[in-house]
């Protein structure tokens, strides 16, 4: 057990705010994750405040007021808050909004409504008063995550509150108690009701934070992978050699390396959670030893359609399937020629590439020799490139049209420069007379 303190400070343009609405004839509650978070010492960032004032009062102080339920965005520089009247819902026919809303002036009536009795935690910032009408601080000095009110009744609201329990059990190291725990494994059907977006969001936020791993553990713990998920149904139990896995099976080591990620980094979160999704199916026990050969192409396939699937943004799961797809390869980088390895290394996805191939290999052998041996030459490379040894004046110059071969036949020669180590343009002039030759001999 844990006991709490609370020390709440608060920024200045907040407590202005603040000021206008008791002003106003409000008593404003700070509420949900400011007082949770300043309870367990972290760092808070959003601040929530519960209003006595309905939706057409606080209208007159914000330009922008959702009628409906009563919450107003106040923009803030660098920090997010957020003014709710008090209320009580009705219905969750949507299982996402009420169907009705009642506005209501204190607490304890609008603690009723909310999904967690460690977000239902009100602070008076003008009193130092803690208002707790649900047992939260006690739910969190003695680490359990617990619904208010009924839990299948109130999961079943928005079925999205699943998966934030798993992420907040994750991130406060909580374990739910038995109704909610049963409420959840028989509740995850209802998942499949969600939005790609809703899911994507909730899952990089649990996949991104504190706890991580423990995050990815829970889902199959409580049987929601399968509806959000399913890519890593299949891998505990999955043997891995140990020369190279001394940590244990193929979902120990993914649980690892997400640990082991730099923390709110969805790129490298994603990355860990899909990066050995194809070695199920690539399993081989070989008269050497387990294989996975070609689960790295495979995973950037399966990762590929996740992405998809959660309708993610592109340049995640571009990036994310690059990393994929290319995080075995890392290991050969200083067995490229120079000329190939610096060009690699100046790519602008080689910091998320080496940061990935760390974090892969401390959820694994412990190994960083390549990681700190790229990290020194990463660092040494000169910050431009060298001109290329020849340009598309010289394929012109060879009499080939203008057009997109130009392009690629300059990529084939580059290819083959690497390979061979040439860093002289003479040479350089007369391999790439041998390229065109070959390529407009092939199309005759």
């Amino acid at each position: 057990m844990l006991p709490l303190s609370i020390h709440l400070e608060i920024p200045a343009s907040i407590a202005a705010e603040l000021s206008r609405l008791r002003a106003a004839g409000d008593r404003p509650l700070l509420v949900g994750g400011a007082v949770r978070d300043a309870l367990l010492g972290l760092s808070v960032h959003d601040f929530d405040v519960a209003s006595r004032l309905p939706p057409a009062e606080l209208a007159s102080l914000y330009p922008r007021v959702d009628p409906r339920l009563g919450a107003a965005q106040v923009p803030q520089q660098g920090l997010e808050l957020t003014v709710t009247s008090m209320r009580r819902d009705g219905v969750y026919t949507d299982q996402r909004r009420p169907d009705r809303v009642e506005f209501v002036t204190t607490p304890e009536e609008d603690a009723v409504r909310r999904d967690f009795t460690i977000n239902a935690l009100y602070y008076d910032p003008f009193g130092g008063e803690l208002v707790d009408p649900c047992g939260g601080h006690r739910d969190l000095r003695d680490r359990v995550l617990r619904v208010i009110g009924d839990p299948e009744r109130r999961l079943h609201e928005d079925p999205l509150r699943m998966l934030r329990a798993v992420r907040f059990a994750a991130r406060y190291d909580l374990t739910p108690e038995p109704s909610t725990a049963a409420a959840l494994r028989r509740g995850a059907d209802a998942l499949h009701t969600l939005s790609a977006e809703r899911v994507l969001a909730e899952l990089t936020a649990s996949f991104t934070g504190r706890g991580r791993g423990r995050a990815l553990r829970l889902l199959l713990e409580f049987g929601l992978a399968p509806a959000v998920l399913p890519e890593i149904v299949s891998m505990p139990g999955v043997e891995q050699p140990a020369e190279f896995h001394p940590e244990g099976d193929v979902f120990v080591h993914v649980c690892l390396v997400l640990d082991h990620v730099p923390e709110g980094d969805p790129v490298l979160s994603w990355a860990a959670v899909l990066h050995d999704t194809g070695k199920p199916a690539t399993f081989e026990r070989a008269a050497d030893r387990i294989r996975f050969s070609g689960h790295d192409t495979v995973s950037a396939e399966i990762a590929d359609q996740v992405l998809h699937r959660l309708r993610a943004p592109r340049e995640l799961r571009e990036t994310v399937v690059e990393v994929v797809r290319d995080h075995i390869h890392i290991a050969t980088l200083f067995d490229m020629k120079p000329a190939r390895r610096a060009r690699w290394m100046r790519s602008p996805r080689f910091p998320a590439h080496l940061e990935f191939h760390r974090a892969d290999c401390l959820g694994s052998h412990g190994k960083l020799d390549i990681y700190q041996r790229a990290r020194g030459e990463l660092e040494s490379l000169p910050p431009e490139p060298p001109p290329p040894l020849c340009t598309g004046r010289d394929v012109l110059a060879l009499g080939v049209p203008e057009g997109p071969a130009v392009g690629g036949l300059l990529r084939r020669l580059q290819a083959e420069l690497d390979a061979a180590g040439v860093s002289d343009r003479d040479t350089a002039l007369r391999m790439l007379g041998q390229v065109v030759e070959e390529s407009f001999r092939g199309s005759r």
